[in-house]
């Protein structure tokens, strides 16, 4: 719905602004403000003379003077804290600054540092733009929506989270909501995705986490986690409501608990636009790092054997993208899955678990039979040493949030088999991953392809200085919503996901001796794009682009919001009003020269003698 004080529109050279706001209104906008920035002629005809110190400075400026300040900040959280605070005053300096510092600033307004902002959310409240919706009021959630001010046509990304799994932290109530604004800021700052068109929500159905119920300040529901037919109802209410407002949209799933991500994305993964970025977004990246690995050593990804260990949410969806990708390559569904042991809480997932099993571990329940063979003490538990012993894999990967699950033992038993293991020890933050890159390629002589959930700095051994690529899902999940954007996808398909993998896989190509799997996250812009294409042509391929893109490359560059200061439209009397006031300034300045210079000055007093 349009705001009656500004509205911004495509001019024939670039973005505009047509500004109705005059004076402080201006600057409490934070899209609108830019600060020093505004001209002498934009801030008289704004009403801004007086309200801004008398200097002006280019963006560019404004820029490296935010930087310094940010360097100049204590710690992680006293830089997200400013980080934010620019956000609310000047939103496009906010993008511009961590555009341009992308790789360094990415730590602080993502993971890790917004896991102690989302900790300490209800001490530290200031206000949020976001869509606070709860369990216990259901008829409010088209009211919260409306509030937020967006028509159904002006709203293109959703980012929704109810809490439960937050990072490695857990149930974290009310406070998620900090990580829907975050990751939207990664869309935005890495993809492009247009600030004004997003909305992150929290959904509030109580928490399980006692420290925050008898939490004096806590702001959400004093009540346990709601379960079972009750929470389902309200999804479906939530889900309903949100897909008739805004029936363009597309609608991200961040950070729900491992009993619901699964069975809620497949809910309504075919009814509406809706993506799941633990599963799905973390499952691409993970496939492009093997995908550059396996083409590395000259190999076809069916010819693989993958252990997982850590089978929740993530590390099954990483499976699921890998067998489909094996299936496109030749084999049966069963081929496919037969490639796969993965491990979860009770050790290898095999038919003999029973109900022990989550139902999304199922397909890679490994027939029980075969571990007779194996000489293992205990079939109950068997262990990741005794699978890697057993299946000689020629990929590891670790998304158990165990320190050290890969040990010195289980990672010299891989790599006395395999030639160039590749191994992915996945889990955030780095306190939590299973193996470090420095111990791994000690440990495989330098032979392994290393990538990690964390950022570490490279690796020299033997001669050879190795990058460390970090499989960071900001390498997918962005370009991944910008292609949907782009090609007005009704669906997000496998198929869509699986082009977003190729995509960050063709970037690095064969990759080099100690050269990095992945692209840096410096490059976040470039890999976007070429992500957010394939993705567009992959929703054309099958039929689920309701546009059609007659050069995707050039729609999806456009479709790229930049942070840059818009051209500002004011009436042109506005305009002639300054020349004339300026021109009256000037004529009034000469006159009082004119008369300093003419008037005879006075007699000096003589002095008495």
């Amino acid at each position: 719905m349009a705001n009656p004080l500004y509205e911004f529109i495509a001019g024939p050279s670039g973005p505009q602004v047509r500004i109705e706001a005059r004076g402080q209104e201006v600057l409490n906008v934070p899209m609108l403000n830019r600060g020093t920035a505004f001209t002498w002629p934009e801030r008289h005809a704004l009403r801004l003379t007086g309200l801004l110190p008398p200097g002006t400075t280019t963006i560019e400026a404004q820029v490296r003077r935010t930087y310094e300040r940010y360097c100049g900040q204590s710690d992680n959280l006293a830089k997200y804290s400013y980080l934010s605070a620019l956000r609310d005053r000047n939103e496009v300096l906010f993008y511009r600054l961590i555009s341009e510092h992308i790789e360094e600033m990415m730590p602080i307004i993502y993971t890790p540092t917004i896991g102690e902002v989302i900790q300490r959310f209800s001490h530290g409240f200031n206000k949020l733009r976001a869509v606070f919706t709860s369990v216990d009021y259901p008829d409010q959630i088209p009211i919260a929506f409306e509030n937020f001010g967006l028509a159904s046509d002006e709203c293109d990304l959703i980012v929704v989270t109810d809490s439960e799994g937050i990072l490695g932290i857990g149930d974290q109530g009310i406070g998620g909501v900090q990580i829907a604004l975050g990751k939207l800021a990664v869309y935005t700052a890495a993809a492009g995705i247009d600030p004004r068109r997003v909305i992150p929500v929290v959904i509030d159905v109580g928490t399980d986490n006692m420290d925050l119920l008898y939490d004096e300040f806590y702001l959400g529901a004093r009540h346990s986690r709601i379960r079972g037919k009750a929470y389902d109802d309200f999804m479906e209410t939530f889900v309903e409501t949100v897909t008739r407002m805004y029936p363009n949209a597309l609608l991200h799933w961040e950070d729900f608990g491992a009993d619901n991500a699964h069975r809620v994305l497949e809910k309504y993964r075919d009814r509406c636009c809706s993506f799941n970025d633990d599963i799905q977004g973390t499952a691409a990246v993970v496939m492009a790092a093997v995908l550059a690995g396996v083409k590395t050593v000259g190999h076809k990804l069916r010819e693989q054997r993958v252990v997982i260990f850590g089978a929740g949410t993530a590390g099954v969806g990483i499976a699921d993208l890998l067998r489909d990708r094996m299936v496109r390559e030749g084999l049966s569904k069963d081929e496919a899955s037969r490639n796969f042991w993965c491990l979860g809480s009770k050790g290898l997932i095999h038919t003999g678990l029973g109900d022990k099993m989550r139902d999304f571990q199922r397909p890679y329940a490994r027939n029980e039979n075969e571990l007779t063979t194996w000489g293992v003490q205990d079939v109950g538990n068997v262990d990741l040493l005794e699978v890697v012993r057993n299946v000689q894999p020629t990929i590891l990967i670790g998304t158990s949030a165990r320190s050290g699950a890969f040990t010195e033992e289980i990672v010299r038993e891989m790599a006395a088999h395999v030639e160039r293991p590749i191994i992915l020890p996945l889990s955030n933050p780095t306190s939590r991953a299973e193996a470090v890159p420095a111990d791994i390629l000690e440990w495989t002589e330098g032979r392994a392809l290393v990538a990690t959930g964390s950022p570490f700095k490279p690796v020299d051994y033997n001669g050879v200085r190795y990058e460390i690529a970090q499989a960071n899902n900001a390498l997918v999940f962005p370009g991944l919503g910008l292609g949907v954007i782009v090609s007005k996808a009704s669906r997000v398909s496998d198929r869509m996901i699986a082009a977003a993998a190729e995509a960050v896989a063709d970037i690095q190509g064969v990759v080099p001796r100690g050269k990095s799997l992945l692209p840096s996250v410096n490059h976040l812009r470039m890999a976007s794009g070429t992500v957010a294409v394939k993705v567009a042509q992959a929703a054309h391929a099958e039929g689920l682009s309701t546009v059609k893109l007659a050069d995707p490359v050039q729609e999806v560059f456009e479709a790229m919001w930049q942070p840059a200061y818009p051209e500002i439209l004011l009436p042109e009397g506005d305009w002639q009003d300054y020349d004339e006031v300026r021109a009256r300034q000037r004529h009034e300045a000469r006159k009082r020269q004119h008369q300093a210079e003419t008037e005879t000055p006075p007699a000096k007093a003589k002095t008495a003698k």
